[in-house]
């Protein structure tokens, strides 16, 4: 699927996480919600920095974030190792699965990135208790990890289901299905004649 424009992006992820999140059952704050539309968003652009979540041990890259002296740049590292892992936890778990690593030990990382985010934040709120206290996405990424996951191969599926056009599309379509058995998936495959057993996702 080519999406050209910012205001396309937006607007398209803005509704695929509204419907994921009912069809999910999560609930969400307004902030958290924004912001896992940004996140999408700005993995649709090409030489996204989270990307390297794939090309480099988790272990490592949070090992290096928590240990970098700056406190803005040790955010920065942290806040773009989580938006990586949830990312990619829920477009490409099958990238994980196939390396044989557990799930629990990915989702793990991607919670410890974001507490420790949020936990920058707070520290920093703190100092200053006069001061309007902001909402604390980071945290509610962190406590809420395995349900945002769950958000974001929603909207992968919707995602997939929505590009097909083509025999080689659907081929896809149908291999995704095998591996998560998303209702979203089993949906898209019936508008194209294929009536495919309903049994829930595999993903946990």
């Amino acid at each position: 699927m080519a999406i050209v424009t910012s205001a396309s992006v937006n607007e398209f992820f803005e509704e695929v996480v509204q419907d994921a999140i009912r069809a999910q059952g999560v609930q969400a704050s307004p902030a958290a919600k924004t912001y896992v539309i940004g996140l999408l968003a700005d993995f649709a652009k090409p030489q996204t920095a989270a990307g390297q979540t794939l090309e480099r041990p988790l272990t490592l890259l949070l090992d290096e974030a928590l240990h970098t002296v700056d406190l803005a740049e040790r955010f920065e590292k942290l806040r773009v190792l989580g938006d990586g892992v949830l990312y990619s936890a829920g477009f490409f778990a099958d990238h994980y699965e196939a390396r044989g690593v557990d799930p629990g030990y990915v989702h793990g990382i991607g919670q410890r990135a974001y507490e420790s985010a949020g936990a920058l934040i707070r520290r920093g709120s703190s100092t200053d208790v006069t001061a309007p206290q902001p909402t604390d996405v980071f945290g509610e990424m962190a406590s809420s990890f395995h349900a945002f996951v769950r958000i974001i191969a929603d909207v992968a599926d919707r995602t997939v289901a929505h590009g097909v056009a083509t025999s080689k599309g659907l081929l896809k379509l149908y291999e995704r299905w095998l591996r998560t058995r998303s209702e979203s998936l089993a949906d898209a495959l019936t508008t194209h004649g294929f009536v495919a057993p309903r049994g829930g996702r595999t993903l946990q």
